[in-house]
Parts: structure tokens; sequence; C-alpha cells
């Protein structure tokens, strides 16, 4: 079996000072076994350009180059400079950027601030509609002004990533032209609400990942995360669509090459 990775971030420094001969000894070994392409995800101008770095580097790795959220606040100076800045990245073919991302929204923190995340967002889903390229869509307690901004957009697709919505929520965004994607989360003991959605999905509309190095799946959370373990994530989901583990690692293998065009 081949799994593909559809969101990582392996230029996180947990990688070159916890693995045994470095990261990208790592990444080697893995594309050499089970996984079929990674999709590295950067989170500011700064990480897209070591995302692509590694990329480069790396024949069956690929980009999402973006701002997420969370990282808005630290980036200085205007914000039609740093999507600008990001826009350059993704127009260099070199690259290997086959999404826009990681962009939404993240009002967990008590200090966010909501709206430049918003005005940052916007931009980005402009800039998504302007290159005709799919977005990575970060969505941590902000369901209802994710989907705001969504509906404003309707020329734009893309993934809701490690998703945390409802049923209701996937069924809309299904509709939209969105992909949902589930994380290690999906196997964790009380992750009722991810396996009531994954039940009622579309097979076609369904993909996975690891956000590594976090959400490492069940049975090994607490370790850093890699692409090694979604066999754990694909076997829950298996479960949730009642169909064998290898077939939902081709299905979602095929999804993911499918919607980023690889």
């Amino acid at each position: 079996m081949k799994y593909f990775d559809s969101h990582a971030h392996y230029y996180d420094e947990r990688f070159e000072s916890e693995c045994e001969g470095g990261v990208d000894r790592l990444i080697d070994a893995l594309l050499s076994s089970s996984v079929s392409g990674i999709i590295n995800v950067g989170t500011s101008p700064e990480t897209s350009r070591l995302a692509a770095d590694m990329a480069r580097r790396h024949s069956g790795m690929y980009t999402a180059l973006g701002i997420h959220p969370g990282d808005s606040k630290f980036i200085p100076g205007s914000i039609d400079a740093a999507v600008a800045d990001v826009e350059s990245l993704i127009r260099d073919k070199e690259n290997k950027c086959v999404c826009l991302g990681e962009i939404g929204l993240d009002y967990h923190w008590p200090d966010f601030d909501r709206d430049r995340q918003l005005q940052f967002f916007h931009s980005q889903m402009s800039l998504a509609a302007e290159l005709d390229i799919p977005v990575s869509i970060h969505d941590r307690e902000a369901h209802g002004d994710i989907m705001e901004v969504l509906r404003s957009h309707p020329r734009v697709r893309g993934v809701l990533h490690s998703f945390s919505g409802s049923v209701e929520m996937a069924a809309e965004l299904i509709k939209m032209g969105y992909m949902i994607s589930f994380s290690g989360t999906l196997t964790f003991t009380n992750a009722r609400r991810p396996r009531e959605v994954a039940a009622t999905l579309p097979h076609g509309s369904v993909l996975i990942e690891t956000d590594a190095p976090y959400l490492t799946p069940h049975p090994h959370r607490g370790k850093l995360n890699h692409s090694g373990y979604l066999e754990y994530t694909c076997r829950t989901l298996a479960e949730m669509f009642g169909i064998s583990e290898e077939l939902c690692a081709a299905l979602t293998e095929n999804n993911a090459k499918k919607f980023f065009g690889i």
C-alpha cells in the first residue's frame, strides 16, 4: 500500500533535532517505502521558502505556500506586501506549488486579531482565484466566519485540513466543491464528531494527512508525527467507510493526485 500525505510541515525544527540522520533521510525512507507523495505546507513567507527548498530535494514532495492565521500577527509591514511575497513563490515553478496555504482563521488563542486574520484570509482567497489554484484551509474555532469567507469567494476550491466541523458543514463544503481531510485526530479515542462526519462523506471528497509533526495518531500520541503513521488514520477511515484499508489508501491517494493536479 501507498499513502498520500496531503498536509505536513517537514521544515519544523523538531524533525532536524529528533530524527536520527536528519529530516532528509527520513523523507527519503518514507518516499521509498509506504508514502507516494507529501504536500509540504508553509505558514509564512519564510517557512514557505523552507518548504519549497525541501520539495526541490525530494521528487515525491510538493508544496502549499501561504500565510497561516496564527503567523499573520508576526509578519511586519503591509498585508499586500506579504501576500505579494507568497505570490512570487507560487509563480516560481521550481517551488512545485500545487496549493495556496495554509490559510484561514484561528480563534483558539486569547490574543488573536480577528480583523487582521480576516484581511489576510480574504487577500489570499482573492489571489487563489486569480491564480486558479486550490487552497488549504485552517479552521480552528471559527466555523461561522470560515464559511462566510468561503461563500464570498465562489470561484475558489480547496480542502479543509484536519476537519473539525459538523456533518452539516461538511455537506455544504462538498456542494461548494471542497475536499475534507482527516488527520490523526480521527483515531483519537474521543473522536466522536470527526468519525460521524467521515461516515457520511462521498468517498471521492476525502483526503488523509498527518499535519506532521503534530496530531500524532493513536496509539503513538506524544511521539513526533510523520507520514509513516498515515496507516492509522487510513485504517480508521476505512472502518468508517466499510471498505478495506488497501482500497481506502488507493482512493485517498487518487483523490489527492486528482485534486492537486499531480
